[in-house]
């Protein structure tokens, strides 16, 4: 079975990711906290986050193929709504994956726990955001 996927909505949810991060590190929310916690000083050229930001965009856009993919594959499989079955997907695989390996890793790096959680909450409001955009905007149905 090959999943059908709405690039528009993956496309969507890939830029999604940018403005959940540039929200949630912005240094009136969460972005001093966690240069501290990181122990990250800017440098203050913009040519600094160009390699960051490219890649962001790359693994973006492979996390939310991968989960528009994993949705459709689990809608075909339960049924009902393409939302909620997006939802769940999403939280699933970010429990699964992306909170369980950033516990195991912090750990084993000794990073602050305050820095795990910031990192793991941006991850899942990230994947929500990113859920709800392929949840709303499913593939058509052939």
């Amino acid at each position: 079975m090959i999943p059908e996927i709405n690039y528009w909505a993956v496309l969507v949810a890939t830029i999604s990711t940018m403005v959940v991060g540039s929200i949630w590190y912005t240094p009136k929310v969460f972005g001093t906290i966690w240069m501290k916690l990181a122990k990250v000083t800017p440098s203050g050229n913009a040519k600094d986050a160009a390699g960051p930001i490219i890649a962001t965009l790359i693994v973006s856009f492979i996390t939310a193929w991968v989960l528009a993919g994993a949705t459709w594959i689990a809608f075909e499989f339960t049924g009902g709504s393409f939302l909620a079955v997006a939802v769940v997907t999403g939280l699933v695989l970010w429990l699964g994956f992306t909170a369980a390996r950033f516990v195991t890793h912090d750990a084993f790096e000794g990073r602050p726990v305050k820095l795990t959680l910031l990192n793991i909450v941006h991850e899942l409001v990230t994947v929500l955001v990113m859920s709800v955009i392929l949840g709303l905007w499913p593939p058509a149905i052939g």
